[in-house]
């Protein structure tokens, strides 16, 4: 009997070491399956945080601005709410203490990614009236220059925290070499950053990435850790209605070139088979807080806000859904889903997920609009580039001096599903526009989240005008969603 007993005994603490060891290969396999990425945007990098440095750091290589900007203040650093008034500025945006507080707190979430994503805007608002106001000048190159350095020390700053990580950056707004919303096409301006962008990828890409780069800010490349894959990344600058040149004049040929050389990326990845990430900055459809805020009557025939000044970006897209995984873009600032659809049909109707495209608007570093700092951590399907799940961090304040970082949420456990997906989103989106009030849990959700603070509960008094614009990306079908007579 005892003999049996010792038997079973062995047989089950057999099974029971077989089970585990199933689990941990089953775990360890799972975890094979994916990749980490981490995603910032909006950084907006204030070098002039402490007026009494800018000349220092004009004078100084941007390998040395880390010691200038740590060093101690400035009899001049009381000057910062002058400057702030004078430019008019709305709020603060990300002094270095913020910065070196969100790298870190980068770092301590994930220090080995396998690929960083930047959706624009690594330097301060308002750098055109900073930049006179201290340094007495807007003389080109010198003001270029400047700025190409406040980029190249941003990008720096992320590659030293992340030695050997490939990272992929688009352009903002306020990435230009000769102020906000101005840019031109193929010049020296964008020949000098080209040589920054590139050194963020593989050696053997560099190349082709600077080339591409120097037309006119955009490139393309495959992407680190996942299958078939490539990433297209954009500078939507020329397609947003604000855009011109820097003698200040419209330029429709720059649009028109991006989105032929677009129809062209696609094209190649698939007929190469390649699965494709698209990033830009200034995301595709209604600007739904700006319609909202300017009191557009669009039930009575005016038009919303739209962040770019055709449609053509977001056509392009769904024509070729079938290749496309994921639309990183920014802007907002805010923590934000979008689907970009074919418009006329519901996103649930059989067959219109398929040519749509989940689309991910990435919050901001900067804290200029009262927001707190936030990044997110992605896990990323290596075999179908899809975006499995991400979670957002937040800052629990504005300075960097002693800052928190905490998991604000998980989109998996929020949302209760297993991807970030047209699929996935299809049901989502219209389920917050059907819930009028923002009363469901998801809407609560998301309400509670978008904006990263205390103030997130305004979005509830127009959530229907703005759950509007999350699937709807024509000015005509926004309308109609808001005013109930779309399909």
């Amino acid at each position: 009997m005892l003999v049996g007993i010792a038997i079973l005994a062995g047989l089950t603490a057999g099974r029971r070491c077989e089970a585990e060891q199933t689990g941990r290969q089953t775990q360890h396999s799972a975890a094979d399956s994916t990749v980490r990425a981490l995603m910032v945007s909006d950084i907006h990098f204030d070098p002039f945080h402490d007026p009494g440095k800018a000349k220092r750091l004009l004078a100084a290589p941007e390998s040395e601005w880390a010691g200038i900007l740590a060093s101690p203040a400035t009899a001049e650093a009381g000057e910062y709410a002058g400057l702030q008034r004078t430019c008019h500025a709305r709020g603060m945006d990300t002094p270095y203490s913020l910065l070196r507080s969100s790298l870190e707190a980068m770092h301590e979430r994930d220090g080995r990614p396998k690929f960083i994503t930047v959706s624009g805007d690594l330097v301060v608002h308002d750098f055109v009236c900073r930049y006179r106001h201290l340094l007495g000048t807007k003389e080109m190159p010198e003001y270029g220059n400047f700025v190409a350095k406040t980029i190249a020390f941003v990008v720096g700053q992320l590659r030293e925290e992340f030695p050997g990580t490939p990272l992929y950056v688009s352009l903002g707004n306020n990435d230009t070499g000769c102020g906000d919303y101005r840019m031109d096409a193929g010049d020296a301006w964008l020949k000098s950053v080209s040589w920054l962008m590139a050194e963020g990828v593989p050696a053997n890409e560099q190349a082709e990435v600077r080339r591409e780069f120097r037309v006119g800010g955009y490139y393309s490349v495959p992407m680190a850790g996942l299958r078939r894959t490539r990433l297209i990344v954009l500078n939507d600058l020329y397609q947003s209605p604000y855009y011109r040149t820097c003698g200040g004049k419209g330029d429709p040929v720059a649009a028109s070139a991006e989105m032929r050389w677009l129809g062209e990326q696609l094209a190649q990845a698939r007929r190469a088979g390649e699965q494709v990430w698209v990033m830009g900055h200034i995301p595709p459809g209604v600007n739904a807080y700006t319609t909202v805020r300017r009191r557009m009557n669009v039930c009575g025939g005016q038009k919303a806000d739209m962040f770019l000044h055709s449609t053509r970006l977001d056509e392009l897209l769904t024509q070729n859904a079938g290749e496309i995984r994921l639309a990183i873009f920014a802007h907002t600032h805010m923590d934000e889903m979008r689907l970009i659809r074919p418009e006329g049909a519901g996103a649930d109707t059989a067959g219109v997920l398929g040519r749509s495209v989940a689309m991910k608007l990435v919050p901001s570093i900067s804290p200029v609009d009262g927001n707190n700092s936030s990044f997110m951590v992605a896990e990323v399907d290596r075999r179908t580039a899809t975006m499995r799940d991400y979670q957002v961090y937040e800052a629990s304040n504005h300075t960097g001096v002693g800052t928190r970082w905490r998991k604000e949420y998980d989109y998996d456990q929020t949302y209760h599903e297993k991807a970030y997906s047209a699929a996935a989103l299809g049901p989502l989106v219209t389920g917050f526009e059907k819930d009028r009030q923002g009363k469901t849990a998801a809407s609560s959700a998301y309400i509670r989240y978008w904006y990263k603070g205390q103030k997130g509960e305004g979005l509830r008094l127009y959530w229907h005008q703005y759950a509007c614009s999350l699937e709807h990306m024509t000015a005509k079908g926004y309308a109609g969603c808001v005013c109930g007579t779309g399909k």
